[in-house]
């Protein structure tokens, strides 16, 4: 049994659980504000399924676009447990990364969906869409629930990419990881 596989395992999954219970639900409500979903508490205990339909699309969403963030935390984690010794220092700089990168990925995926919404409604003019989910039509729901998914689809790599720059991965355990050279034998020309 590898005990440092099983140990950061637990920690991935621990985190995940962090990401998906904390800042999707952050996130959400954030993007509720954006698109002008209302009190959405409020409609759940109602039974607006429409409101419910709205609610997962937004929440799949984000989840896609946090997804990037989490990976590059993983990586920077991988990175960690690959150096034989792991200080509390090079754990800060994991934590630190972690925390910033995916406070802005749930921020800015929360933006971006928002203006994609926005965008959508102000190309559908004519049909309200927040009020009629508001009052409990699902087709609506079920269109910019789409929307948000495809938006997040579509854009998640490059808030990944412009987070990357933004917040660059902490160097760690550089020197151990081989140089692409030295990962391949050299080839040789074998006699034929």
């Amino acid at each position: 049994m590898n005990t440092a596989m099983l140990t950061v395992g637990l920690l991935k999954a621990g985190f995940g659980l962090f990401v998906g219970a904390l800042l999707i639900f952050a996130g959400s409500r954030v993007l509720h504000r954006l698109i002008g979903a209302g009190a959405v508490d409020t409609a759940h205990r109602k039974g607006n399924v429409a409101i419910g339909v709205l609610d997962a699309g937004g929440l799949l969403a984000l989840g896609l676009v946090l997804q990037h963030a989490v990976v590059s935390t993983f990586s920077a984690a991988d990175l960690l447990v690959r150096d034989a010794k792991i200080t509390a220092g090079a754990l800060g700089q994991v934590a630190l990364y972690a925390g910033a990168h995916l406070t802005l990925s749930a921020l800015f995926g929360a933006l971006v969906l928002g203006a994609g919404v926005w965008l959508f409604a102000q190309l559908t003019r004519g049909v309200d869409e927040m009020a009629e989910i508001r009052a409990g039509n699902v087709a609506p729901a079920i269109v910019l629930a789409a929307v948000m998914l495809v938006l997040a689809l579509l854009t998640a790599p490059g808030l990944e990419m412009a987070l990357d720059g933004l917040l660059p991965m902490p160097q760690l355990a550089r020197d151990l990881l081989p140089a692409a050279a030295d990962a391949v034998p050299a080839m040789v020309d074998a006699p034929r």
